[in-house]
């Protein structure tokens, strides 16, 4: 490996050690009904992300919620010796990207038939820190 893909390299460790994100995959929402739920809490701190997930009335924003605990999770899990609070930690990033889709046949009239297509969505969340010490 050359030194400047080397130093890359390393560069790229570093920044990926400040964020923490967690993914899921293969989820059966439409992406168009998750992206409104994400939407509402793209850039806001975790805490108030939390408390509008919670409180929302989409099916979207139980997944959401689940999600976005997991990343927590795994924030602590990179940071141990941090505190949450102290940390500030925010959404950076939210994703919400068309995943496969179930095509499916529905009966219509005179013989004929209408595709159905069931959406899936892959989702991920990534997590910034307005603190930067606590990574030293």
């Amino acid at each position: 490996m050359g030194v400047r893909k080397r130093q890359r390299a390393e560069q790229i460790k570093e920044a990926n050690r400040q964020v923490a994100f967690a993914k899921l995959n293969n989820c059966p929402t439409s992406p168009r009904k998750m992206r409104l739920v994400a939407d509402l809490v793209r850039g806001k701190q975790v805490e108030q992300a939390l408390n509008i997930l919670r409180f929302s009335t989409k099916e979207a924003s139980i997944r959401l919620e689940k999600l976005l605990l997991s990343a927590i999770a795994n924030w602590q899990a990179k940071n141990e010796e941090a505190n949450i609070e102290e940390a500030d930690l925010f959404i950076k990033e939210i994703r919400v990207d068309g995943g496969t889709m179930l095509k499916r046949l529905r009966p219509a009239p005179q013989g004929r038939a209408h595709r159905i297509r069931k959406r899936s969505n892959h989702v991920t969340i990534v997590l910034g820190s307005n603190n930067n010490t606590q990574s030293n």
